[in-house]
């Protein structure tokens, strides 16, 4: 199971945490991603997390804004939002991929996550 949480109401260019709490699988056998869907829109992967090797894959819209990191104590990922867009407005949502031969995965395919949080929503005001 997942849990995304820390969503809320920010100003653009403010910050804000969230935070996805894992349970019920092997917290260092599976990729964690985040994805974003924007009001009307297709969800869209925002950042990929490798528990294995801590590699970590970030869509070209977040880079040098978003930052991910994990604490396996807690089996729980975090993804740092900073200057916050107003297009970053939407749900977010955490998920798990079972990572693959080698701890390979796929970064964003959707069909590849087959554990996904409830969401949390982030609405950034211009």
């Amino acid at each position: 199971q997942l849990q995304a949480y820390g969503g809320g109401l920010v100003q653009a260019g403010r910050s804000l945490r969230l935070s996805c709490a894992t349970s019920g699988f092997p917290f260092d056998n599976y990729a964690i991603g985040w994805f974003h869907q924007a009001p009307g829109k297709e969800r869209v992967g925002v950042s990929c997390t490798s528990s294995s090797d801590g590699s970590t894959y970030y869509a070209d819209s977040v880079k040098g804004r978003f930052t991910t990191s994990s604490d396996a104590a807690k089996n729980t990922v975090y993804l740092q939002m900073n200057s916050l867009k107003p297009e970053d407005t939407g749900v977010y949502y955490c998920a798990a991929q079972k990572l693959g031969p080698g701890g390979s995965y796929y970064h964003f395919a959707l069909d590849e996550f087959h554990y996904w949080g409830q969401g949390t929503l982030v609405t950034v005001s211009s």
